[in-house]
């Protein structure tokens, strides 16, 4: 059973229906990018995912012993979380707030999470250091460590490289890569189509026709071919 599976998904406001007919599953191990058009749904289905907000129609069911506070999220980097006056440690700490119940404090074993992520993200030495005053590229490793405290089983990217450097947008795609090939099944909103068929095993297009499947099967596809002509010649897609 797949970890997370939409039917007829619709998304929208009070103000109306952004996208409908949404229908596509989430297989353990799966690497999925999030591609379309700019304003056409995709980090409200993100956010829908993550059951932030309703559907607007449509259900999302969730498999294979999947729970809710499994999943971990890296949202779009803003103005306000880049200056967030807090240590490294407290900030990746804080990804095991879904652990802790009522508690409040953490316990050995979460701490000891923490620290592990830390690592694994090359970022133990910065535990101290305030966040706001890190690069963006250290800045995007400390939230990743925060979304690995959350879970072992689905991470959720919205825009994991904007505003970082060539040399760090490949880094970060090289650890996102990694983490998938350790089995965390990667859930990934990104413009940048070259990267999302590098890495991707799935393409899920949202816009004015939708196309779910394979990578392989998406550069075959009309909605494929007209996104990448699009983006080899300038033209904006995403926002």
């Amino acid at each position: 059973m797949a970890y997370i599976t939409a039917k007829d998904l619709s998304l929208g406001y009070e103000t109306g229906v952004i996208v409908s007919g949404l229908s596509f599953s989430v297989n353990k191990g799966d690497y999925l990018c999030i591609v379309g058009e700019n304003g056409s749904g995709k980090t409200t289905l993100m956010k829908t995912l993550l059951h932030l907000v309703e559907p607007a129609g449509g259900v999302i069911e969730n498999g294979d012993g999947l729970l809710r506070n499994e999943i971990g999220y890296l949202p779009q980097h803003t103005v306000v979380q880049k200056d967030f006056p807090a240590s490294v440690r407290e900030i990746v700490l804080s990804g095991c707030q879904g652990r802790c119940g009522l508690r409040p404090f953490y316990n050995r074993e979460e701490k000891r999470l923490a620290q592990e992520n830390m690592e694994r993200m090359n970022i133990a030495d910065l535990a101290d250091r305030c966040y706001r005053d890190l690069s963006g590229g250290q800045q995007q490793r400390v939230l990743l460590s925060r979304a690995l405290c959350a879970t072992r089983k689905v991470l959720l990217l919205d825009e994991p490289v904007a505003g970082l450097d060539p040399m760090v947008t490949v880094q970060m795609y090289d650890l996102i890569a990694e983490l998938n090939k350790e089995g965390i099944t990667i859930i990934m909103i990104s413009h940048d189509i070259a990267s999302a068929i590098k890495y991707a095993s799935h393409i899920l297009h949202i816009g004015d026709s939708i196309f779910f499947g394979t990578k392989e099967k998406y550069l075959e596809s009309k909605e494929g071919r007209i996104f990448l002509d699009r983006q080899k010649g300038g033209v904006p897609v995403n926002g």
